[in-house]
């Protein structure tokens, strides 16, 4: 079995190769060329136990992740876990993976599948609202996706800014991150705006004026009790693109609009069927991509890195 760590996963793989797999995985989702449990989600203590089977063809996956979010506090990741990767036809350990890697990595390339195809090539101002290691990541995604000239972070704990303005230069030293007091002045300057926070209420204003004509990819609300957009935005929109059915049983981002008549069901599309179908978004209107994220991800990407990993001879061969 080869082990991976985090080093030996980011080396392995591009942001863009993992983008392009991501994509890869919402047209499996949609042709259902595959198996997926249910995953176990365990809450105790405020905090979250997550377990994810799924099956392909080839091989399968289980990541066990554990989310606890008072750990940003004591300056050390909100999300730990591993993830096994098996092959489909004898069931042998093939990889043992760091899942908050793995994790960061498709999270971050499933909002830039989103940016793919809700926004044309133009646009050049992205906003990231959170600054922990998942806004990281959807904002090397972004610019991996799209040539963003400047990004516009806010964060509640400024400090965290600080932080991801070193690690993001470090991969795109010509693009300009600018530290926002407000995310209001954010909303203003920033065409795509990604929010990745574990918020349980909304963390844009209820104003129509700042959220009309952009394109919103929420990631941070996994509960039915969190909630990143406000009431105003749901109203605003025709359609609303998700990864996933099960994200109106999940995300408290489409159950209270769903529930509240900000949206109807009938508004809900996944993202898979856009790519299917190559459907123009219409440019200009306000457009929302919402992910709770999913098992087929990891699968996908998991099999992905260890491919690579394999060909460049990263890792470490460990006999259970």
């Amino acid at each position: 079995m080869l082990c991976l760590s985090e080093r030996e996963i980011v080396e392995a793989v591009s942001f863009a190769e993992v983008i392009g797999a991501v994509e890869s995985a919402m047209i499996l989702y949609e042709r259902k060329d595959f198996y997926m449990p249910q995953r176990i989600h365990a809450d105790y203590a405020g905090n979250t136990l997550l377990l994810m089977p799924c099956f392909s063809e080839r091989v399968f996956s289980t990541k066990l992740v554990s989310l606890f979010p008072s750990n940003t506090k004591k300056g050390i990741p909100v999300l730990c876990g591993t993830m096994i990767l098996n092959d489909g036809e004898t069931g042998e350990p093939l990889a043992l993976l760091n899942a908050s890697t793995l994790t960061a990595l498709r999270t971050g390339a499933v909002g830039s599948v989103g940016i793919r195809y809700l926004n044309g090539d133009d646009v050049t101002t992205l906003g990231i609202v959170g600054a922990g290691v998942q806004g990281l990541h959807q904002a090397l995604c972004g610019c991996a996706e799209r040539m963003f000239s400047d990004v516009f972070v806010f964060d509640r704990l400024t400090e965290k800014i600080t932080s991801f303005s070193k690690k993001f230069s470090e991969h795109f030293p010509e693009v300009r991150v600018h530290p926002t007091d407000r995310v209001e002045d954010l909303l203003k300057e920033s065409q795509v705006v990604i929010t990745a926070t574990n918020s349980l209420e909304p963390v844009l204003p209820n104003e129509v004026s700042l959220l009309e004509g952009k394109c919103f990819v929420g990631i941070g609300s996994y509960k039915p009790s969190m909630r990143e957009f406000p009431e105003a935005l749901f109203k605003l929109l025709k359609r609303m693109f998700v990864d996933t059915e099960h994200a109106v049983e999940e995300s408290g981002d489409v159950i209270d609009p769903l529930k509240n008549g900000w949206i109807r069901r009938g508004q809900l599309m996944t993202l898979g069927k856009v790519i299917l179908r190559s459907e123009k978004v219409k440019q200009g209107s306000t457009r929302l991509f919402k992910s709770v994220g999913m098992a087929l991800f990891d699968l996908v990407v998991s099999e992905l890195i260890y491919q690579r990993a394999t060909q460049k001879g990263l890792g470490q061969e460990i006999k259970l």
